[in-house]
């Protein structure tokens, strides 16, 4: 039996539902789960039911975590196709996400990078993955 690993990327806010929501919206995921007051924790995890990565989205109950600490924390997506890439582009527009110049310059020649409400960064690059 072949095993498979699955990568979650897991990040504290302020704002459970309208993070989610922005996600949800704009990366076009789906709820895989949530969790209400598991020791002070509620949560909500987003993904693709094809991919082995989901996103975890968590708020510890009466802790303020604030913003991104910078603004080069960048989750990136490589969309090869066109088509694809620019109706994700509207997707993300359409459920909050701020376009932004990159803080490193190199994601601007084919990509597009988007901020979210908590200033964490989402880079859609136009192209195939370096690797």
């Amino acid at each position: 039996m072949k095993k498979s690993t699955t990568l979650r990327i897991a990040r504290p806010t302020d704002n459970l539902i309208e993070i989610a929501d922005m996600y949800y919206k704009g990366l076009n995921l789906i709820m895989l789960g949530e969790f209400k007051d598991h020791d002070g924790f509620d949560g909500i995890m987003l993904g693709h039911p094809d991919h082995s990565w989901h996103l975890e989205f968590t708020h510890h109950h009466n802790t303020h975590v604030g913003k991104a600490p910078t603004k080069d924390n960048l989750l990136v997506f490589y969309i090869e196709d066109e088509f694809e890439w620019q109706e994700q582009i509207k997707s993300m527009q359409n459920a909050g996400f701020i376009p932004v110049p990159s803080y490193n310059p190199y994601w601007d020649k084919s990509g597009k990078t988007f901020e979210d409400i908590d200033g964490y960064r989402v880079v859609l690059q136009y192209g195939p993955s370096a690797i």
